[in-house]
């Protein structure tokens, strides 16, 4: 194990992204990161089951895709900067995918930001 990394384990919300991960998930985040593409993201509108299984994802993975399970996906090994694409092809601000990370509203999550008003 990377000493660096020593103790994260202990610190809840905490999820390390490392070569390990990285390569466990690394068909996730090859879908994800294509979602930069035009034709790709044309592909999972039109048949997002197809897109999925084309990219190899296992039924869990799609499963967290299906749902938008922002936070599950960051546990299933997602890199969160190719998240943020997939997000856009879901039509979701970071802030909102933050809130769903959080379990809260938007509304709820923007009361506890030091610009509540801000959008």
């Amino acid at each position: 194990m990377n000493p660096q990394l020593a103790g994260l384990d202990d610190l809840e919300g905490t999820y390390v992204f490392d070569l390990h991960t990285s390569n466990r998930a690394m068909k996730l985040n090859r879908f994800l990161w294509k979602m930069i593409g035009t034709e790709a993201r044309a592909h999972f509108s039109k048949d997002p089951e197809q897109a999925m299984t084309e990219a190899g994802l296992s039924d869990t993975e799609k499963d967290l895709v299906r749902r938008q399970d922002w936070i599950g996906l960051i546990r299933a090994g997602a890199s969160f900067f190719v998240l943020e694409k997939f997000a856009r092809v879901a039509q979701r601000t970071n802030l909102e995918v933050y809130a769903m990370m959080r379990g809260e509203t938007f509304d709820e999550f923007m009361a506890t930001r030091r610009v509540p008003e801000c959008r």
